[in-house]
Order: C-alpha cells, then structure tokens, then sequence
C-alpha cells in the first residue's frame, strides 16, 4: 500500500471512528454494568469485598474460593476498563465541546447521579439490608436521612471519574496555553509500544504498591479505595493520551495476542501463590501483597486489550436488545443495588448452594434493573440526565 493510500485510510478511518458511535465499545461497556451487577452478588453469597448485603460469609468451602477467584480477576481489569473507555471518549469531548463546557456535561452526568444516590439510593440500600438483620426499613431509612448519611457506594466510581474528569479538563487548558492549537493537532499521536505497555505494567505495580502500604485494600478514603487507583488513573489517562491515534479502534493483532497471552499466564500465578501460603509461610503478607500489585496490571492490560478486539469485531452495529441495553447501562449501573439486596432478600429463607444462588439471584437481579431502568429513561428529565 502506498504512503498516500494508507493517509487516505487513516483519514478516514479517524473521520468514522470521530463522528459514529463505537458500537462494539458500547456493548461491551453494557456487559461490564452486567459483570459489576454479578461482581456485588458473589459478595453477597461468599466472596470478599465491601457490599450492602451478605448472605454468606466468606469461608474455606469450595464455593466461596470460587467467588472469591471471580471477584479477584474481574477487580484486576473491569473497572480499569470503565476508566480506559472514559478516558478514550473525555479526550474527544474536551475538544468538541471546550473544557468549560466539558466540566458542566461532567457535573450534570455525574455529579447529580452521585447526589441522588448518595443522599437518597444509597441510604434505601443501607435500609433494605437491615431488613435482613430484623430491623424496621422505615426507622433505619428516616435515621439515615435525619443524620445526612452520604452514601456513595458504587457510584464512587461516578466521584472518581468527576475528579479524573475536572484534572483532564484543566490539563488541556494548561497545555493549550503553552503549544498552539494548531501545532497540537499536529502533534505526533501516541500508540503504545510493547515495550512501553510493560514499563507502564511495571510502573503500575510499584505505584499500587506504594498505595496500599499507605492505604491497605479495603480501607476508604472518602468513599475511595485508594489502594486500587493506580491502574485507574495510568489507564484514565492512556485512554486520553490514546483518543487522537485511535489505537484502540485499530489495534494491532500481534500486539493483541502478546498480551493475552500474558494475561493468561500470569492469570494462575496470584492464586497459586496464595495457596502454597498456606503450607509456606513466608509467602504470606508482603509477599503475597507485592505478586498481587504486580499481578493486577499484567492480566488488566491484556484482557483489556483482548476484549476491546472481540467486541468491535463483534458489533459493527447494535441490534436488537444491545441498543437498549447498552442506552439503559448507566442506569443499571444506579439503580443495582436496592434491586440486587431486594431481590437476595426475598429468597434468603430458601435452602440453596450460595453458587446457585449467585446465579438465580444475579440473572433476576439484571433483568430487572433492565426493566427498572426502562421505566427511568422514560422520564425526559431524568433521560437527558443518563
């Protein structure tokens, strides 16, 4: 292919991907809003990790080893991946709609969500749990309100991207004011390197490290897990570096399969470790914290990759109910707590395998936050918001 054709690609290729929505990032975006509903629901039934409701304690039985692994892998990359695909679509938004104008989309798209889920969701969620303790839902719910109980829960996501949102706003403003415009359209675009992927892998694992020495996982720092925000600003911020090359519309084959590979190799080395520490002890603590720092970034960058390739490949178009899965997943997102504990709570009586449970109760769980979902983007003021 000569020079001018392949110009004439990328052109074009940078006209489509700039004025049509990325279905396969769209679909793939409803899916992870699926996979965090699922993520909640194996806490609730065995795994490890903070959530309104637990039916089941972790323990040592198969099962809840099961959860506990699939709760482990999806923290390594999922949320990642909502900040990547964030960081991809902020860095095109600054520079249609300016910075100013970007910041007050961002403070009406998430600010207010976070608002309402914090000072009213949220504390509900809080309430509905109690239930399943013997308490009054009213009495627990009017006690949170009178005391101001903000609870952000999951939608410390909303709060961190606000935050990652507002910095990237004024990095452009920044960076305007020190390069011409139009020298910075010009500007070489950046597509990563494997070479510069496992730097950044690296850098990320030390980063985390140094993070959790500070503030251990599982430990809040108004409403965040700092422990975790290593990869998530590195993959916020590749995901603006990234926007203009379009890299990750256009991603390399060889470089996709490298990293798979990766992620699938280094994918049994933290569990593998953690067991031998039950025979070896000195694989625990510090160790077991430094293969796990390192662990996370190495299987995120590589399943990130691999999924990103899947899913544009996969939907070129959306059709049938992936257009309004995909227009509902915010809302899901909002509104999967109460509904997640409503629907655990109604069966909790009900002897079951917590696997079965986790299945049964995450499958209803979904289709109804579809529908409850549904039911919100009716409401046009609420559907301009989401």
């Amino acid at each position: 292919m000569s020079t001018q054709n392949a110009s004439l690609d990328f052109t074009a290729t940078s006209i489509k991907t700039t004025t049509v929505r990325n279905a396969g990032f769209d679909a793939l975006r409803a899916c992870l809003t699926l996979l965090v509903v699922f993520h909640h629901c194996a806490i609730t039934y065995g795994a490890i990790g903070g959530w309104y409701y637990h039916e089941v304690a972790p323990n040592k039985s198969l099962e809840s080893v099961v959860l506990v692994l699939f709760c482990t892998v999806n923290q390594a990359f999922f949320m990642g991946l909502f900040f990547f695909l964030a960081g991809h679509y902020s860095s095109r938004s600054i520079d249609r709609k300016g910075p100013g104008r970007f910041i007050a989309d961002r403070f009406l798209r998430l600010g207010v969500p976070l608002l309402v889920y914090g000072f009213l969701i949220g504390p509900a969620t809080i309430a509905l749990a109690q239930t399943g303790r013997g308490h009054s839902f009213a009495g627990t719910l009017v006690s949170l309100l009178r005391k101001g109980t903000f609870e952000n829960g999951p939608m410390w996501f909303a709060q961190a991207l606000l935050i990652f949102s507002i910095a990237a706003a004024l990095w452009n403003i920044a960076f305007s004011r020190l390069v011409d415009h139009k020298m910075n359209r010009s500007a070489p675009k950046l597509i990563p390197s494997n070479q510069m992927l496992f730097v950044a892998a690296l850098l990320t694992g030390m980063a985390a490290l140094a993070l959790r020495s500070k503030w251990p996982v599982g430990i809040n720092v108004w409403g965040l897990q700092l422990g975790y925000f290593a990869s998530y600003v590195v993959l916020y911020a590749a995901g603006c570096c990234t926007a203009r090359s379009h890299w990750i519309e256009r991603l390399p084959e060889r470089q996709i399969r490298l990293w798979w590979r990766v992620a699938l190799i280094a994918l049994p080395v933290l569990p593998l470790v953690y067991f031998m520490g039950g025979y070896l002890h000195a694989l625990r603590g510090r160790p077991l914290a430094i293969v796990y720092a390192f662990w996370e970034p190495f299987v995120a960058w590589g399943t990130i990759l691999f999924l990103a390739s899947v899913f544009q490949r996969r939907f070129e178009t959306l059709v049938g109910v992936w257009q309004p899965l995909s227009r509902r997943a915010y809302a899901i997102y909002i509104v999967h707590p109460p509904v997640l504990v409503a629907v655990a709570l109604a069966w909790r009586n009900v002897p079951a395998a917590p696997l079965l449970k986790f299945v049964i109760t995450g499958s209803v769980a979904c289709a109804l936050c579809y529908l409850v979902a549904g039911l919100v983007l009716r409401l046009p003021k609420l559907a301009s918001v989401l």
